[in-house]
């Protein structure tokens, strides 16, 4: 439901509210280069990371223009997730996870695999917040790691070579996955790591798969690339759900196929039956990083594709026959937005926020790894129980609940 985006000159956060109008809910400039923006859900909470500090992790309420804190690491932060219990830093050896409810850091995870990416996902689904990150920089292995329980999982061997791309469904009940080749898209089980689904994109050629998503009802998997070309596949098992097919020649055909898959090796037998791409969209350019989700807008199902040249093409997905979505709108994100807000608003003096009242507000803060009085069972101080009342009561205070959207368990 919001798009936020990072520029050379700041960031901006976008309301995605209809298909015709772009509302632009805000815009900072105060720190330019912005190659990290994430937003928790439709919160006032926004995490920003600029080129010109790539080691330092500025957390900001944006409504009141105030920063509730700041983090510095060892090395440069590649991504960031959060949901309304952890925020993930992930730097190429190490990943960091801190409590969203007072910001301490609760664990580090050193002497991972390299990472040059930052290739990580975190489910949104607080109740189910499991984190997945490569296990081997060789393999497609994937270390599942629980950060309610701050402990491993287990390790899914997913692919045979290094992960592109790692999606969690919105309960954090599944797992989807690539590899660099990005030509078979796996689906599994969490926390059991087994396989339940396994789609080809392609057989022809190799692409960078950029952007892995589920949609919000897990129905629907979303792969778009480098290439012009992007996926839709539906998470159903077609055995079950088609129609006998009639006594037609192709139907024919198609039941000899399948039995003589039954005669070929697992490997290739497997390949054969692998589900092809329930709809498609033709992007109008190529070689763009872009990234995609699947959305409900105006009560209507659609595909969204952001590309890097700062353009969001808006289709319709049909649900039940999928094929070639099709383009209704086009919008430019670095053009002029509608304010959803006042200005008035944005020039009222910061305001004491009550989201972090156990954080003093500090221009620089030493690094995360030798923070003093900062332990990794539980950010306890000094060895001492950090008291009750130092806690947030519920999910992040920011304005108010109405600020989150519900979250299914």
């Amino acid at each position: 439901s919001s798009l936020a985006i990072g520029t050379t000159t700041g960031y901006r956060l976008f309301s995605l509210s209809s298909v015709e109008q772009l509302d632009q809910v805000h815009e900072s400039n105060e720190i330019p280069d912005v190659y990290i923006v994430e937003r928790l859900f439709s919160s006032s909470l926004v995490v920003v990371v600029s080129h010109a500090k790539p080691q330092q992790m500025n957390v900001y309420h944006f409504k009141k223009g105030t920063e509730i804190c700041n983090y510095s690491y060892s090395s440069n932060i590649l991504s960031i997730r959060l949901n309304r219990q952890r925020l993930v830093v992930c730097l190429e050896e190490s990943i960091y996870i801190h409590n969203i409810k007072d910001m301490k850091l609760l664990k580090t995870i050193v002497d991972t695999p390299p990472n040059t990416t930052g290739l990580c996902a975190l489910s949104i689904n607080h109740a189910n917040s499991y984190l997945a990150y490569p296990g081997s920089a060789a393999s497609g292995e994937i270390a599942l790691y629980d950060g309610n329980t701050l402990k491993t999982a287990c390790t899914i061997p997913a692919h045979d070579g290094p992960l592109a791309a790692l999606a969690f469904n919105s309960t954090g009940s599944k797992l989807a996955s690539a590899s660099e080749k990005g030509t078979v898209i796996r689906v599994f089980s969490i926390p059991g790591g087994q396989k339940l689904y396994e789609f080809r994109r392609g057989m022809k050629r190799y692409v960078n798969i950029s952007s892995l998503v589920f949609s919000m009802d897990s129905q629907f998997l979303c792969a778009s690339s480098n290439t012009e070309t992007v996926h839709i596949f539906k998470l159903e098992h077609l055995t079950d759900s088609r129609p006998e097919e009639p006594p037609t020649w192709s139907g024919y055909m198609g039941k000899m196929f399948q039995a003589a898959t039954n005669y070929l090796p697992a490997q290739v037998s497997g390949m054969m039956n692998q589900d092809r791409a329930f709809a498609t969209v033709r992007l109008n350019i190529s070689g763009q990083r872009n990234i995609c989700a699947l959305s409900t807008i105006q009560k209507l199902p659609r595909l969204l594709v952001t590309t890097s040249d700062g353009h969001l093409y808006i289709y319709n997905l049909d649900p039940q026959d999928g094929g070639e979505c099709v383009l209704i709108k086009k919008h430019s994100l670095l053009g002029s937005g509608k304010m959803e807000e006042n200005k008035e608003n944005d020039l009222q003096p910061p305001l004491p926020q009550s989201y972090a009242a156990t954080v003093a507000r500090q221009s620089t803060v030493p690094s995360a790894s030798t923070m003093p009085g900062y332990s990794e069972d539980g950010g306890a101080l000094r060895g001492e129980v950090i008291p009750e009342h130092e806690f947030a009561t519920g999910p992040v205070c920011l304005d108010d609940e109405n600020e989150f959207p519900p979250v299914s368990i």
